[in-house]
């Protein structure tokens, strides 16, 4: 499926939320909290000539989130930094005084922090990031998960001492039994997803994303004119979007929001033009993307700043995670789980229809940016579809450069 934005709100001004939320001001913010953390560094931009060449477009980089804070996600940018603003705001409520991020390790904000506990529904890496940002802040954490989440995944979070909970049914289902238990027991929920009268702190998970785009802004020979980013809640692919947007203004890239055909909430709610539900079916491999209900944030600032909105297939994702592992000519491997690809899948789909090609104005002059949201984040899982695993596939770049 392949859609434009014909949306009423399209390309209208951002909401001054959502303005604040991703602007100049927030992203210094978030480098800033950056700066604090010990194995902080900059994720690779990596230049696929190779892939250009046989796709037809001029250039196209890949920002590979699997090298971020050593989650081997971009959620590690999200959910930790919105549990380490959200210790600061009660520390300077308790103190009655403004607390700086540099005061974190102080034993004043160290014994506030040990009296909270965070909590959120997780696929798998946001709930890692929650629990690492606990962890590193000493609050407490509960990640509840659902039945389709695996062990190995599971057993990543739980490494950072959080309580794990398990809930029957899908993503969405533990979302909502996350916030329910949250509200009784007086935790705070820190989601990736939005709903009635619960934005802000999906929106400082988003602002965390927002370091992504600034990183590679800077390190890109010339402004791309096209961006394909994948979605599941939305959260990453408005965080781009609206980033960008303010970043860039009226020369702003072409912007593609990409769904699993088997779990388009995103797609789905652009063709109905307001959110909705969509029911659930056979799961995707694609599971970090697997939601069946759009965050209501992340489709305010997509139904202003997406362009188009499309679906690719289970079997695009695997294509991709073994192009990127195999690359033609000289193009470095990339090593990009089930969901970390699916931007390239959909800029592969739109070039192969000569339809979405045509309306995305995608050709030789095109300079493609997309971002690798995951390593082999499920090692296990990775090997079995690559038929290598992460670190065969990473040595082999050792070797083309020794």
């Amino acid at each position: 499926m392949f859609l434009m934005n014909t949306n009423p709100s399209y390309k209208a001004p951002l909401d001054p939320r959502d303005a604040e939320t991703l602007g100049v001001e927030a992203a210094a913010t978030v480098e800033r909290f950056l700066s604090y953390r010990e194995n902080n560094a900059e994720t690779p931009l990596v230049s696929l000539p190779g892939l250009a060449r046989n796709l037809g477009v001029s250039s196209i980089h890949m920002k590979d989130e699997g090298f971020r804070l050593g989650l081997g996600s971009f959620k590690a940018l999200g959910g930790s930094y919105a549990v380490i603003r959200l210790v600061l705001e009660e520390a300077s409520r308790q103190l009655s005084r403004l607390v700086d991020i540099s005061e974190l390790n102080t034993p004043e904000v160290l014994a506030i922090a040990k009296t909270m506990t965070v909590a959120c529904a997780t696929d798998g890496n946001h709930g890692r990031s929650v629990a690492q940002g606990a962890q590193l802040v000493g609050a407490n954490a509960a990640i509840f998960v659902h039945w389709g989440v695996s062990d190995e995944r599971v057993a990543a979070i739980g490494r950072f001492g959080a309580e794990m909970i398990r809930v029957a049914g899908t993503y969405d289902d533990s979302v909502k039994e996350a916030a329910r238990v949250a509200n009784e027991r007086g935790w705070t929920i820190v989601s990736d997803t939005s709903w009635p009268d619960y934005e802000r702190i999906p929106g400082l998970v988003m602002q965390g994303y927002t370091a992504i785009f600034g990183e590679a802004l800077r390190k890109m020979p010339e402004t791309p004119t096209h961006v394909f980013v994948q979605s599941g809640v939305g959260g990453i692919a408005a965080a781009a979007a609206g980033h960008l947007a303010i970043l860039l203004g009226d020369e702003r890239p072409i912007f593609t929001v990409v769904d699993p055909s088997r779990a388009a909430c995103i797609v789905e709610t652009a063709r109905a033009g307001h959110p909705v539900v969509i029911p659930h079916g056979e799961p995707t491999i694609m599971a970090m993307l697997e939601c069946y209900e759009p965050s209501l944030v992340a489709w305010r600032i997509l139904s202003r700043v997406a362009d188009a909105f499309m679906t690719v297939e289970d079997t695009d994702a695997i294509a991709v995670m073994k192009r990127l592992a195999n690359p033609i000519d000289s193009d470095p491997a990339v090593v990009s789980g089930e969901s970390g690809g699916v931007g390239l899948a959909g800029l592969i789909r739109a070039i192969g229809d000569p339809a979405s090609q045509a309306a995305l104005n995608l050709g030789p002059q095109s300079r493609i940016l997309l971002v690798n949201t995951e390593g082999a984040t499920d090692p296990s899982r990775y090997a079995e579809i690559v038929g290598e695993t992460a670190d065969e596939v990473s040595n082999r770049n050792l070797g083309a450069s020794a």
